[in-house]
């Protein structure tokens, strides 16, 4: 069946519509911008009104490319931003006035199980498999064979750290020992109950950070999906964006720009997830909670 679905996070707003059948996603079209809904969210509880109307703008854009396709099934979720904010119900009005369905309102657990099942479909093979979904407001641990075995769901993201605790560029090595210190000890409470073979780093921020680690002149996800990235690759990273302004880190080459500013809250959350998965290191995927949600409406 072809599907679409549409992922509203705390910094980017994405979709997928594909092709679905046997377990197997083949892609139609897929796309991810940043619009930064969550922006301030951490600080004042609130959904401010620009970052609502640029993800509104940004959905109706994507209305508009679902219906050039004829799509049989579409979900639309959001995360993290949209959970924590007071007034995310009139976002939620906005939304469905363009999209013509309201968004869901996931909690943790369901967003960690779609992002595990969209991981497995393009990495199947013999587990235990740990997922990590760091995303902008939370990052999300699974564990599991062929199905979740234990979730948690941290509230610690590359906006939320940045906003915390890493506001300024280039940032110190005494900020970021702190911003890392901080991480880790939300990361300790992470429950994995038993010990992964093998781990899975999906969405933007470890996207983002293999293409860097990578060196590519442009962003090409065949060849970030299934990248390597170590904890000593981590740590190079977190280097080298610690010692950048904003205005250097939009400039990296495979950079979506508008992931700068909290590329570095990103990297050291996805240090410090790699660290606590106990392996050292983590496989990217391009494939995530995207593709668990239109395999979910195939079924």
């Amino acid at each position: 069946m072809r599907a679409a679905a549409v992922d509203i996070g705390t910094n980017t707003a994405r979709l997928l519509v594909a092709d679905v059948g046997e377990g197997r996603v083949v892609d139609l079209e897929r796309r991810a911008e940043v619009v930064a809904l969550g922006e301030g969210v951490d600080r004042s509880g609130r959904l401010s009104e620009a970052a609502v109307g640029r993800a509104v703008v940004l959905l109706a854009e994507y209305a508009a490319v679902v219906s050039r396709y004829q799509v049989g099934a579409i979900r639309v979720v959001a995360t993290s931003a949209t959970r924590d904010a007071a007034n995310a119900t009139s976002f939620l009005d906005a939304a469905e006035q363009v999209l013509g369905r309201r968004p869901e309102v996931i909690d943790g657990g369901e967003e960690a199980a779609l992002s595990f099942r969209g991981a497995l479909s393009a990495f199947p093979g013999p587990g235990p498999t740990l997922v990590i979904d760091p995303g902008g407001g939370s990052t999300e641990f699974v564990i599991g064979g062929h199905e979740p075995v234990a979730v948690n769901s941290i509230d610690i993201g590359s906006v939320r750290l940045t906003e915390r605790l890493l506001p300024e560029r280039p940032a110190t090595a005494e900020r970021v020992g702190v911003a890392t210190a901080a991480v880790a000890s939300m990361f300790a409470e992470v429950t994995i109950p038993i010990p992964p073979a093998r781990a899975i780093g999906v969405a933007g921020t470890f996207t983002s950070l293999a293409a860097v680690s990578l060196g590519l002149a442009v962003y090409d996800r065949t060849l970030v999906h299934g990248a390597i990235l170590t904890l000593e690759d981590l740590d190079r990273l977190v280097s080298l964006l610690s010692g950048l302004t904003v205005e250097e880190t939009a400039a990296l080459p495979s950079l979506q720009p508008g992931r700068a500013p909290v590329l570095l809250g990103g990297a050291v959350v996805a240090r410090e997830a790699v660290r606590r998965s106990g392996l050292g290191w983590v496989t990217v995927s391009e494939s995530d909670l995207l593709d668990g949600v239109v395999l979910g409406l195939a079924d």
